[in-house]
């Protein structure tokens, strides 16, 4: 038995969801996101609580899988998703331009313009070196910041470059410091 699968899924008020053939639709206080259900896997509610249950064994790859993909939908309506990086490097920078689309300054001959898709926001601190990327699907937001990411990825032998905020960088000797 999956062991992820087995656990409820805690449906706070104000969250419904709705199964169409093998998607489910999760309305809650911050918008709507569709999630995929795989064939023989069922959506119950019992006291408070959204359970995950499978027809049989042989569905038991997808049980856990499931229920993931219900779960982030449900906290995505309810919290939000986040993800933070760090822009390091002297004169990386990144700003807003209008709403959608954030302008990256990071060493290169030219700016480089990111468009945000619907559904993402960027917020900028004030010294233009830290970035949140926020909205209500995990994938989503975790695709964008992993393509800001890869505009300049974190250098090991300066420490330059966009990371994200909790990621720990092994800085290497150069040539000269390897003996």
């Amino acid at each position: 038995m999956s062991r992820i699968g087995k656990k409820p899924i805690p449906l706070p008020s104000g969250v419904k969801y709705k199964v169409d053939g093998n998607t489910v639709l999760v309305e809650g206080p911050k918008g709507k996101v569709s999630a995929m259900i795989a064939e023989g896997i069922t959506l119950k509610t019992a006291d408070g609580h959204l359970l995950v249950e499978r027809s049989g064994d042989d569905k038991a790859a997808v049980h856990g899988l499931t229920r993931a993909l219900v779960h982030n939908a449900v906290h995505g309506v309810t919290k939000g998703w986040t993800k933070e990086l760090d822009i390091v490097g002297i004169g990386y920078r990144a700003e807003m331009k209008g709403k959608g689309t954030v302008v990256f300054t990071l060493g290169y001959s030219h700016p480089i313009e990111f468009p945000l898709p619907t559904g993402v926001e960027c917020a900028i601190d004030p010294k233009q070196t830290h970035l949140t990327v926020s909205g209500i699907d995990r994938q989503k937001v975790g695709q964008v910041a992993a393509d800001m990411r890869s505009l300049r990825k974190p250098d090991p032998y300066k420490n330059k470059g966009v990371r994200y905020t909790d990621e720990r960088l092994k800085k290497k000797a150069g040539k000269t410091g390897a003996k």
